[in-house]
């Protein structure tokens, strides 16, 4: 590839550092960068072991660097990351939301300061070791699902536009996590055989709730069924999400779980599985891979979570807002999860679900007052 500069994001994780060794093996002037995002040091070591980014990982990255010959630096993104991703998941939970951090990582750090990085040690591309394709289509870039499809890794890469994919490699999309581990091996690099990451990174211990509420006061309220009839009280709406079914403190004859969360009267409302399914969503800060939204209804297939499986939808954009109707009613469409839209294998964008219930207008028509208190049907 000439001089061309890449920038590989490492880990210090097997896939991260595969994706160094292909596009080393591929002739690219390449660097590792190994971000430090949070501070470690007042978590117990053995708290850490399913985590990333902890020394440890910082030290895997500088091996596997040594072993490919190419420089290695340490940027500390420590600030940016808990604005950006620390206090932004901790945010929305306290505004009845259950919030991906990845997204907010991607947008942020990886896609956007990272990539301002780059641009001072004079690179061509930044590379991760993401599970998803980027392809030449004419003159657009389209981004694909990775063939491995229980590591396909699109679902949180939406808000990628035109110039990003521009700029980016993702070296692993085309291969399998088992086909990962053996060109790690064939490589003798040592992270060949290094469990993932697991869990929320800066949450190793992976009790969020505790992270939580160790960052905010938490206001008491009740706990309410579909009909509006206190049933219990709990201790913050901040130690909820759509769906869940364990912890809520209630007893009842027939499985019970929350349906939806109302911030302004810290008020979470319960119910029954047939309940927790609904057709529709609304979801704003829509994006799209090309740039542009569509002028009229389209069918797509749609994950309104990262582990959910596609399913066929109707589609209608508002402006930065967007209505999807299912052709099934979904299980726990949860509010501050993104919707990710596809055609086949190819990803058209994605937005934030803001309510479960599209029977109404679009909410941004009469301001956002209510589009944080999800509808419950």
């Amino acid at each position: 590839m000439g001089n061309e500069r890449v920038l590989v994001a490492m880990s210090g994780g097997v896939d991260s550092s595969v994706a160094a060794l292909l596009l080393v093996e591929a002739g690219y002037d390449v660097i590792g960068v190994t971000m430090r995002l949070y501070s470690t040091d007042d978590q117990p070591r053995a708290r850490l072991s399913q985590g990333c980014c902890t020394d440890d990982d910082i030290d895997d990255a500088r091996e596997v660097c040594n072993i490919l010959g190419i420089r290695h630096y340490v940027m500390n993104f420590e600030r940016e990351f808990k604005e950006h991703v620390m206090d932004y998941f901790v945010n929305e939970y306290s505004r009845g939301k259950t919030p991906h951090p990845c997204l907010a990582c991607n947008d942020k750090i990886k896609f956007d300061f990272l990539l301002r990085k780059s641009m001072a040690l004079q690179a061509d591309y930044i590379a991760t070791g993401h599970y998803a394709q980027i392809v030449d289509r004419g003159n657009t870039k389209s981004l694909l699902c990775g063939i491995d499809a229980s590591k396909d890794q699109s679902y949180v890469l939406f808000g990628l536009g035109q110039e990003q994919l521009s700029s980016l490699l993702l070296p692993i999309g085309g291969y399998t996590k088992d086909e990962i581990r053996q060109v790690a091996k064939r490589g003798g690099l040592p992270v060949a055989d290094k469990p993932d990451s697991q869990d929320i990174c800066f949450i190793p211990s992976g009790d969020y709730k505790q992270f939580i509420a160790d960052r905010v006061s938490a206001v008491p309220g009740d706990i309410v069924d579909s009909q509006g009839t206190i049933v219990g009280q709990h201790s913050g709406i901040e130690f909820f999400t759509v769906g869940q079914r364990k912890g809520l403190g209630i007893q009842s004859q027939i499985p019970t779980y929350v349906l939806g969360i109302d911030p302004d009267n810290h008020r979470v409302t319960v119910g029954s599985w047939h309940e927790l399914h609904n057709q529709s969503l609304w979801a704003s800060g829509a994006k799209y891979i090309d740039g542009k939204a569509f002028s009229d209804p389209i069918q797509v297939m749609a994950k309104i979570r990262y582990k959910a499986p596609m399913a066929t939808a109707t589609l209608v954009s508002h402006g930065s807002w967007v209505k999807i109707h299912f052709a099934e009613p979904q299980r726990a469409i949860t509010p501050g999860q993104a919707v990710v839209f596809y055609q086949s294998d190819r990803v058209l964008g994605g937005a934030i679900i803001e309510r479960f219930d599209a029977s109404e207008n679009c909410p941004d028509a009469g301001g956002c007052t209510q589009c944080f208190v999800p509808a419950v049907r």
